[in-house]
C-alpha cells in the first residue's frame, strides 16, 4: 500500500484501526479523550472537515494548514509545526492514555497511519458524506444521525467544536442543503479503497 506524504495545503482522508483489529474505543471516556487530545495536538495544524469514531477504527477529513508557527513551550522561540509529526504525537498521546485507562501495554494503532490525498471536489464531497454516515455503513446504527461520535452533529449545532462548521455549510450551500444531501445519499458506496476493516 502506498503511503501518501502529508503536504501542507492539501485535503486528506486520514484513517486507521486498532492493531490486530482490536478496539481503540471501549467506553465513552475513550471517545471523549480522543477528541480532546485531537483538539490539543491538531487544532492549529489542520482544518477538520469531518470525523467518525467507531469501536476499532476512525476516519478524519482534514485540510493541512500552511506555515503553522507557534512559540515553544520552553520559551526558546518559535517552532514550525509539521503535520505528520503532530499526528504521530497525537496518536501516541491517546495510546498512552488508553493503555493506562485499560491497564494494557504495547501498540494500539496499526502503523503507519493511513492517508489518502483528496484529488478533486467530487472526491471531497464523497469523503465528507462517507465519514459522516460511516456508523450506518458498518451497522452500528440504523440511521447515521443516531451515532454520537461523528462530525455530523458538530456541524449542525452551535456548540464549540474544532470542526470547520462554516466551511462545510458553505461547501454544501447551507444548513438545509447539507442535511438534504446526507439524507438523499446516505447509502453511498465509494469502493474498496475506503474499506479498512478487512
Amino acid at each position: 500500500m502506498k503511503i501518501e506524504p502529508i503536504v501542507e495545503g492539501n485535503f486528506y482522508h486520514i484513517y486507521n484501526r486498532g492493531i490486530n483489529s482490536e478496539d481503540i474505543f471501549q467506553v465513552a471516556d475513550d471517545y471523549i479523550d480522543f477528541l480532546d487530545k485531537y483538539a490539543i495536538y491538531l487544532d492549529k495544524i489542520v482544518e477538520t472537515l469531518a470525523y467518525c469514531l467507531l469501536k476499532n477504527h476512525f476516519h478524519l477529513l482534514v485540510y493541512t494548514n500552511e506555515d503553522v508557527i507557534v512559540e515553544r513551550e520552553d520559551g526558546k522561540g518559535p517552532i514550525r509545526l509539521n503535520a505528520s509529526k503532530q499526528f504521530s504525537h497525537f496518536f501516541n498521546a491517546y495510546a498512552q492514555s488508553f493503555n493506562y485507562r485499560h491497564e494494557r501495554t504495547g501498540s494500539l494503532f496499526e502503523s503507519p497511519f493511513r492517508r489518502k490525498l483528496i484529488v478533486n471536489d467530487n472526491y471531497l464531497t464523497s469523503a465528507i458524506l462517507y465519514i459522516n454516515t460511516n456508523a450506518q455503513h458498518h451497522g452500528f446504527v440504523r440511521n447515521f444521525k443516531d451515532w454520537p461520535y461523528s462530525s455530523y452533529h458538530d456541524i449542525l449545532t452551535n456548540e464549540s467544536s474544532f470542526v470547520s462548521r462554516q466551511w462545510i455549510l458553505k461547501w454544501f450551500g447551507g444548513r438545509n442543503q447539507f442535511i438534504q444531501f446526507h439524507d438523499m445519499h446516505k447509502t453511498v458506496c465509494i469502493g474498496e479503497t475506503w474499506i479498512i476493516e478487512e
